[in-house]
């Protein structure tokens, strides 16, 4: 008897569930996708492709009964969602429970502190009056962040002092949100580090690479074959299984004086391990898919010295990259591109070299961005 992998659903139709796509075709794996519109990047490469909000409770249940088992593009699923997939007999991967567990800082720093990982200094606040206590206690200056909500450093503010504090709080208590209060760390660098496991807890961690952020959204991610990182591999385990893991998650971390510290975690595909598509022989997408269906995992080892992926955002002038492609001669250049209507400071596409210069790869990675884009590079800062 012939057995056929499952039947694969995509909630969400970035450019997250685009590369999933992409990834999916060599094994010829049976995906089908929702999307919010047949113009969402991922709609517009996929034919089996069902249009529907993938916020709306009835139209998931729905696309759900055509699927074995459910992944998404991004872990803001609505609660009514996560409920109405949780009445069916879809499986979902990652789980509903892990999705709640990345979609609340709170949730991720109570299950940190109770497995006893790395963290910064936090304590949680719901009323204005713990914010001040909290304030005190930490000590200024220092992080707040909403417990839900937030991306792209959005929900994440810098606090120098006590006004800045009861100020910037009172929005998402406004709200019902609990907000967190953590010290600010003394960074050396920013790391992440992407980890597979599948259902029956067998865990693939990926190369550790350092992140560079601007304005609190990633804009370089930089890979070397022999930068491996123990601390961080031991900490993606604890916590792959601390959240009860299945598929692809990334663990980003503070680098400092005393150690790595978890900054926070997503549990789907990641923009830092975008460059793993040309600098590993299996991509964290595969990973992903193949934790998801059930196959073994791919191999995580290096098809190349290093890596430099540099994100492609919409330019201040409107224009579009897809019109600015031929200027790209550099034939080394990993262009991709997500699909996306142009718009100043929207996240667009991204660029990859691999190599064993770094420097040089990344002065390449920036001129191809200048080139698409007409962004100068910026100053970037550890």
């Amino acid at each position: 008897m012939t057995t056929h992998s499952p039947t694969i659903g995509i909630i969400g139709g970035g450019q997250l569930a685009r590369m999933m796509i992409e990834a999916a075709t060599p094994l010829d794996l049976d995906i089908r996708l929702l999307a919010a519109s047949p113009d969402d990047g991922a709609a517009r490469i996929w034919p089996r492709t069902t249009i529907g909000s993938p916020d709306d409770p009835i139209a998931v249940a729905a696309f759900a009964a055509a699927c074995d088992v459910i992944t998404f593009d991004h872990e803001l699923v609505p609660e009514s969602v996560l409920i109405a997939l949780e009445a069916t007999n879809v499986r979902l991967a990652p789980s509903a429970q892990t999705l709640r567990i990345a979609q609340n800082k709170q949730k991720q720093r109570e299950l940190f502190a109770a497995f006893g990982l790395p963290q910064p200094r936090f304590q949680l606040a719901t009323t204005m009056n713990t914010v001040q206590t909290a304030g005190a206690d930490i000590g200024f200056p220092l992080i707040l962040k909403a417990a839900r909500g937030g991306y792209d450093g959005r929900g994440v503010w810098a606090i120098a002092g006590p006004n800045d504090l009861m100020e910037v709080a009172q929005g998402p208590l406004d709200q019902g949100i609990v907000v967190i209060i953590e010290e600010r760390v003394a960074i050396e660098r920013e790391l992440a580090v992407m980890v597979a496991r599948d259902e029956q807890g067998t865990t693939t961690v990926l190369p550790t690479v350092e992140t560079i952020q601007i304005d609190g959204i990633c804009r370089q991610i930089t890979y070397r074959a022999d930068g491996d990182h123990a601390q961080a591999t031991a900490i993606a385990h604890s916590v792959a299984d601390a959240v009860g893991l299945t598929g692809i998650m990334a663990v980003e971390l503070f680098q400092t004086a005393a150690g790595l510290l978890i900054n926070e975690i997503a549990t789907r595909p990641h923009n830092s391990g975008h460059g793993t598509i040309e600098a590993l022989a299996c991509s964290q997408f595969a990973q992903h898919l193949r934790a998801v269906a059930g196959l073994p995992a791919g191999s995580t080892s290096a098809l190349a010295p290093g890596a430099v992926t540099v994100n492609i955002l919409g330019g201040s002038d409107g224009s579009d990259p897809r019109d600015r492609l031929h200027l790209v001669r550099d034939g080394n250049v990993h262009v991709h591109l997500y699909g996306k209507v142009a718009r100043a400071g929207r996240k667009l596409g991204h660029v990859t070299l691999i190599g064993d210069d770094l420097a040089d790869l990344s002065e390449r990675a920036w001129h191809a961005v200048e080139l698409l884009t007409n962004e100068k590079r910026p100053e970037m800062r550890r």
